[in-house]
C-alpha cells in the first residue's frame, strides 16, 4: 500500500462525494419528547417556567400600583387591550421584593402576569431530564421539579400552585 498523502483532486472528489450524501440520506429523526422552558433568573436563583404554560413575555412595562392588601400584587398592567393584575414572582416563591424586576410574563390559562427579574433564555431539553424534588430536599415554594442545564439547576416553577395561591389570596381579601 503506497503511504504518500492524497492529491490535492482526489481529497477534494472525496469531499464533494460526502457533501452530496448528505443529501441523499434522509434526515436524522429525534423522537425524543422535548420540553420547552424559558429560563429566568430571580436574584441569584435559577429557575425555569414552562413555555406551554405562558400566554407572553414582556419587558419594561408599565405596571400601574393600586392598593392592595397582598404585598405580592405589584399592581396592574394592560396586555394587547386585556387589564390584569401583576404580582412579585419573588414574593410568590419566598424571596424578598426585588427592585430590579424587569420583565413580565402572563398566564395562557388565567388573566395574571408574573414579573422577575432576569430573561436568560429559551430552553428544549430532553423531558427525561426533568426530575421531581426529592423528599429529602426542602421543599421550595411552587417549585416541584428540576432541570440541570449547563452549570445550572433550574427549579420549574408549578404556574398552577402559584395560580392557586393568588386565587386563595385574593378569596380571602374579598371575605
Amino acid at each position: 500500500m503506497n503511504d504518500l498523502p492524497l492529491r490535492p483532486t482526489m481529497r477534494a472528489e472525496e469531499l464533494r462525494h460526502a457533501f452530496d450524501r448528505t443529501f441523499a440520506e434522509p434526515p436524522g429523526i429525534d423522537t425524543a419528547l422535548k420540553e420547552n422552558l424559558l429560563a429566568i433568573r430571580l436574584g441569584r436563583a435559577a429557575y425555569a417556567l414552562r413555555l406551554s404554560e405562558i400566554g407572553g413575555v414582556y419587558s419594561e412595562k408599565k405596571v400601574t400600583r393600586v392598593p392592595a392588601s397582598s404585598p405580592a400584587l405589584l399592581g396592574i398592567a394592560s396586555f394587547r387591550g386585556t387589564v390584569m393584575p401583576v404580582y412579585d414572582l419573588h414574593i410568590l416563591l419566598g424571596f424578598p421584593t426585588s427592585s430590579a424586576v424587569r420583565r413580565l410574563v402572563t398566564m395562557s390559562v388565567a388573566p395574571i402576569a408574573l414579573a422577575f427579574d432576569t430573561f436568560e433564555g429559551h430552553l428544549r431539553i430532553p423531558s427525561d431530564a426533568i426530575a421531581p424534588q426529592g423528599a429529602s430536599e426542602g421543599m421550595r415554594h411552587h417549585v416541584r421539579e428540576f432541570v440541570r442545564t449547563a452549570g445550572d439547576v433550574r427549579g420549574i416553577v408549578d404556574l398552577a400552585s402559584v395560580i392557586a395561591t393568588i386565587r386563595t389570596q385574593v378569596s380571602q381579601t374579598a371575605s
